[in-house]
């Protein structure tokens, strides 16, 4: 009898879409983090390890992915989806940086705090642009693989899978060719078994999540959000408006004419988990997964676009350099001209190439905003202490416009199909539990 109930109450559990019992998680965590304090922080290294199994896979999909979407691509359609990606991302960054500029202008965030003597912090260097362009092409592609460098992977990727392509439309070698065909259909069966233990891994989830939450709470503490409450408030204002009137008012319903509930739909558990994990790259695997099963969008779209879209476009993060950037001047005292503020928006696009989808990469963009404006680097250590909460927010708009990108680009290459998954029925994987509530067939 016992056994049964076990079972009764594992199928009730799995018949719970697992985004719900990852929103619950999150939730209760941020409860149990703020109720019990510092002593959460044990959990931590239940959440490293949810976040090292999703990082454990980044590469593997990047370079299974992308190789499957250039077997179906030609290459003067790759350098077209290319130009439209990038452009996007960039356009989309810009845009960003002036809403955060916007709404912090009208919210004034860090009026009436001062800035503590004793805060302190060490700036990383920020890579420039020519750096970061020499290191696109890795010396070595097994150790850009290893260390994670995901701009040098794509990169050899998309060089190698080129190779195989012309290799296999010139040589009339039977044996090449089925050398060839043996490759890409390993891709292929490896692809399918990567997105199975994406899923896996989100069962996990659900303890990874809470676990997270309570640490992040625990060591901020009640106090300390509450002091930054105008910050986050400004910070989450100019997000949801980001999300509301460019991702689904603009990409959406203006470019591809669809419903924005069944783009959210589809969308729901990359968001839910990049506002758990605050990684852009960490959350590729369920990004890619969500684009493939429920956004019904092709690989050789979503296989370049998105792992592009986790290193470079950083909408996020880009807004809030406005934000702080306004904070920090409220701050001590002094208000930004114009031209300041644009010079804000041309610096956090540029940054933002460079910018890893890694926690903490806004902190290391925010010193080289304030040394370009000559505000006191001292506030990066002032805000340090919620950045793990902003970052999450941060991360959340990244990988949404990720997906909103990729949809449109997809529409205007014709690698869609917008009668399936959730495009069909918004309410798709609401009802079932386990797998299929991802959208599997």
């Amino acid at each position: 009898m016992s056994t049964q109930n076990s079972q009764s109450y594992w199928q009730r559990y799995r018949s719970v879409p697992i985004v719900y019992r990852i929103g619950a998680a999150f939730v209760l965590g941020s409860i149990v983090g703020l109720v019990v304090g510092q002593p959460a922080t044990v959990l931590q290294p239940l959440g490293d390890i949810f976040v090292r199994l999703l990082s454990m896979i980044v590469i593997p999909i990047v370079v299974f992915t992308l190789l499957m979407g250039i077997r179906r691509i030609s290459p003067a359609q790759l350098g077209r989806i290319g130009g439209q990606v990038i452009a996007l991302y960039a356009a989309m960054s810009a845009i960003a940086v002036f809403i955060g500029l916007a709404v912090a202008n009208l919210v004034n965030p860090g009026t009436g705090l001062t800035l503590a003597e004793d805060v302190q912090f060490e700036p990383e260097e920020t890579p420039d642009f020519v750096e970061v362009l020499v290191g696109i092409v890795p010396e070595n592609p097994i150790g850009a693989m290893a260390e994670g460098d995901v701009l040098a992977t794509i990169f050899f990727v998309i060089v190698f899978g080129l190779a195989l392509l012309y290799l296999e439309e010139s040589s009339d070698d039977e044996t090449v060719q089925a050398g060839i065909e043996s490759i890409f259909n390993i891709v292929e069966a490896g692809t399918e078994a990567l997105f199975k233990l994406v899923w896996g891994i989100m069962e996990y989830g659900v303890i990874g999540v809470f676990a997270l939450m309570a640490a992040v709470f625990g060591e901020a503490g009640a106090d300390a959000i509450a002091s930054f409450a105008v910050l986050i408030a400004a910070l989450t204002v100019a997000i949801l408006l980001h999300i509301g009137l460019v991702y689904l008012g603009g990409l959406i319903m203006a470019l591809t004419r669809q419903s924005p509930v069944a783009f959210l739909a589809g969308s729901k558990d990359a968001i839910v988990t990049a506002l758990s994990i605050r990684s852009s790259s960490g959350t590729l695997p369920v990004t890619m997964s969500n684009a493939d099963e429920n956004l019904r969008i092709d690989e050789s779209v979503y296989g370049f676009s998105l792992p592009l879209g986790a290193t470079i476009n950083m909408d996020g993060t880009a807004m809030y350099q406005g934000v702080v950037a306004i904070f920090a001047a409220n701050l001590v005292g002094v208000q930004l001209t114009i031209v300041e503020q644009v010079t804000v928006v041309l610096i956090a696009v540029l940054a933002s190439i460079g910018a890893g989808g890694v926690p903490g990469t806004g902190l290391i963009m925010l010193t080289l905003v304030l040394t370009q404006l000559g505000l006191p680097l001292e506030v990066v250590g002032f805000v340090a202490g919620v950045d793990p909460i902003l970052d999450r927010l941060r991360t959340m708009t990244n990988v949404t416009g990720d997906l909103a990108v990729t949809t449109v680009v997809a529409h205007w290459n014709d690698a869609i199909d917008f009668t399936s998954g959730s495009w069909a029925d918004p309410t798709q994987g609401l009802e079932v539990g386990g797998d299929t509530a991802a959208g599997d067939d």
